[in-house]
């Protein structure tokens, strides 16, 4: 995937970074206030080791950023960047997705902390208003 790093697409660019599903899962773990290592391990059953790359590199990247809250034993937690928290409708976007196409059954769902409704997300485009996914695009080449 760090060969995508370089490509003039940002999609190819950003999943590079996040685009593997422990990546995705630790960034809503971090939405929905997780930001110490041992919470993510429990919340996820990942191993020690593959979170540990995981947090590195998205701390790395800007998505997270490491903070101490203990000296002793030394011990630090991960917190959302503003890079982090532009993430979140990305992954609301793939869970709409995942609603119309993979749902069934029993599934999480996510309630604006505020009001209390159920996040209902939508992509659109800024200038037109018109809903991502109901037009055609055209994919043009990097100048």
């Amino acid at each position: 995937m760090k060969n995508l790093s370089n490509q003039p697409c940002l999609i190819a660019r950003s999943l590079a970074l996040v685009g593997d599903a422990w990546s995705m899962l630790i960034m809503r773990d971090a939405h929905a206030g997780l930001t110490r290592f041992d919470d993510f391990r429990k919340s996820l059953g990942i191993a020690p080791t593959m979170l540990t790359v995981r947090l590195s590199a998205l701390t790395e990247e800007g998505m997270l950023e490491k903070r101490r809250y203990s000296e002793r034993p030394p011990r630090d937690e991960y917190v959302l960047t503003e890079a982090g928290r532009d993430f979140l409708p990305v992954l609301f976007a793939i869970g709409a997705w995942g609603r119309k196409h993979r749902g069934g059954g029993k599934v999480t769902r996510f309630f604006d902390a505020e009001t209390g409704t159920e996040i209902d997300a939508v992509t659109i485009d800024r200038e037109t208003g018109a809903p991502i996914g109901t037009r055609h695009i055209r994919i043009a080449a990097a100048e």
